[in-house]
């Protein structure tokens, strides 16, 4: 995928977009992207993968692994997640870290385009569960960024961990912010 690194950077600057990584990314993380409030989203983000280079991998809902979409999704790092009941998957996920050496999950904490009343909570497990590191993401239609933004070891206290988080989150803006949930968990 490196040789997609180039035309990715082009193309992201050719659209407006200015990249931001971190100085030195942890060998694995639960990553959260925040705010997502469109479907531009997607293909932004896959843009901003390939010019970083960051092999992870993301998660989205089951339903758009049916079918011929299902290959595609899966060569382009998606993991299906079924939101309709419980599946074991925050232990099933926090398995894979402990097995893996290097492993990145980008989660969207809303869990859907439009507004809910908070943040869904399998982040935050899944990063107690595999004690890893979050790293909060973002596509920032406001100031033109995408990318990561900082890197934050959870301390098990809920409210301190969601407040930086949301001091992290300050000011930046999805493509339609009136959709954007507010920073707390469900």
């Amino acid at each position: 995928m490196r040789f997609l690194r180039g035309p990715a950077r082009f193309m992201l600057k050719l659209l407006g977009w200015k990249l931001i990584d971190l100085p030195q990314r942890p060998a694995k993380a639960v990553v959260i992207a925040y705010p997502h409030t469109s479907n531009w989203d997607f293909p932004v983000t896959l843009l901003a993968l390939a010019a970083l280079p960051y092999g992870a991998q993301w998660v989205a809902k089951d339903t758009l692994f049916r079918g011929p979409l299902g290959p595609v999704m899966r060569a382009l790092g998606g993991v299906a997640v079924n939101r309709r009941e419980r599946t074991g998957f925050v232990e099933r996920v926090a398995e894979e870290f402990r097995r893996r050496d290097n492993f990145h999950l980008i989660i969207a904490t809303e869990g859907t385009r439009r507004l809910q009343a908070g943040w869904k909570s399998g982040f935050y497990r899944i990063a107690m569960a595999a004690g890893v590191p979050v790293i909060m993401a973002v596509v920032d239609y406001g100031k033109r960024e995408v990318g990561l933004l900082s890197t934050i070891a959870l301390t098990g206290d809920e409210a301190a961990d969601m407040a930086r988080i949301a001091a992290c989150y300050e000011g930046r803006t999805g493509y339609h912010p009136e959709n954007a949930s507010p920073i707390r968990l469900l």
